[in-house]
């Protein structure tokens, strides 16, 4: 890898998958999820970066110690009950300022019997915000870990780079697992666009070289892509087809048959949008040692974590409304999915 040249219904609910608390399984199970926090800063300006200035107790929005812990429980509780049996395995994040805001989220009383630890890199966001991953070590083994720039056409890198991570779950299947952030949507800048091919050419050019090698390894790759699974970065250069149309060799947007029933997680304009992605290799697939249970990815979502307006329609709760503080936790639904291992 470090050879690489890294250059919707209105109205509809997110497509949930209900959590149960139970005995615990008899099969291994391994959750892997997602999660865009929604600008987690603590309450400490950081000098190297002006963009928590506003995400201070004299800043715009008076973030202080009380809101903080506030977001954190939230956050800590939606992780927690996301994975209805047990913790999840690996959740990858973004929008976070630093590692120490994942350490003390890891932390809170509702995910502390993971035992989590995190792999964090400061990246070159202009609003100080980063990708970062947490693990149960007593499910994964981090093998290594690194941080790569997706570099631009014309030279330079783009201020996002990918989060790289190659761990090892406990019957000795390797998983490669990616965690970006896509360039934000607009329409009136074909630079963002651009970008977000750029970071999903990366992404491809990482997943082809992993499975050229070995077409038994495991390819992750979660993120906010800023784009739903048919858009053109995702279906076309990153190739990541729909799960039922994929093959051993193939990448797989497991969030493709939520967005196509019209669910998302996110709501833009009224529309639910599928900005949150998990795409697998085909051998996640295959049903020979670890494979996506059910061949699908969910956008999870309790009454907690959700803002109903006066005529009945679910969205996030997110933290601010402008510079607004209305007390929720994230913008973005967590999304999802499960490996379980069939009994031989």
């Amino acid at each position: 890898l470090l050879s690489l040249l890294l250059l919707p219904t209105q109205g509809c609910k997110p497509d949930r998958k209900t959590a149960v608390r139970g005995p615990a399984a008899e099969a291994p199970r391994l959750i892997f999820a997602f999660y865009n926090v929604e600008n987690l800063y603590d309450t400490h300006d950081d000098p190297r970066s002006g963009g928590d200035d506003e995400f201070l107790p004299s800043g715009r929005k008076q973030w202080d110690p009380t809101r903080y812990q506030e977001k954190l429980q939230g956050l800590s509780e939606a992780l927690r009950d996301l994975g209805g049996e047990e913790l999840p395995a690996v959740i990858g994040f973004c929008e976070v300022e630093n590692r120490k805001v994942v350490e003390e989220l890891m932390a809170m009383p509702a995910l502390a019997a993971g035992n989590y630890q995190v792999v964090h890199y400061d990246d070159r966001d202009s609003r100080g915000i980063d990708l970062a991953l947490a693990y149960r070590p007593d499910q994964i083994t981090v093998e290594e870990h690194q941080l790569i720039p997706v570099r631009k056409e014309r030279g330079g890198s783009l201020a996002r780079g990918l989060l790289s991570v190659t761990a090892r779950s406990e019957n000795g299947e390797t998983f490669h697992i990616f965690v970006s952030h896509w360039p934000s949507r607009d329409d009136r800048d074909q630079n963002k666009e651009e970008g977000r091919k750029r970071t999903a050419a990366a992404l491809r050019e990482a997943a082809s070289s992993l499975l050229t090698k070995d077409t038994h390894t495991h390819v992750v790759i979660m993120g906010d892509m800023n784009d739903e699974p048919s858009d053109e970065s995702l279906l076309k250069v990153l190739k990541a087809l729909p799960p039922e149309q994929s093959q051993a060799t193939d990448l797989a947007n497991l969030m493709f048959p939520s967005m196509e029933k019209g669910h998302g997680s996110y709501l833009y304009q009224g529309e639910w949008k599928m900005l949150d992605n998990l795409v697998v290799s085909g051998s996640l697939l295959d049903h020979d040692g670890y494979s996506v249970e059910q061949g699908r990815g969910f956008v999870f979502s309790n009454s907690g974590m959700e803002f109903r307006n006066r005529s009945g329609q679910i969205s996030p709760d997110r933290s601010y409304v402008g510079d607004r503080y209305t007390g929720g936790i994230s913008d973005h639904f967590p999304v999802y999915f499960t490996l379980t291992m069939k009994d031989k």
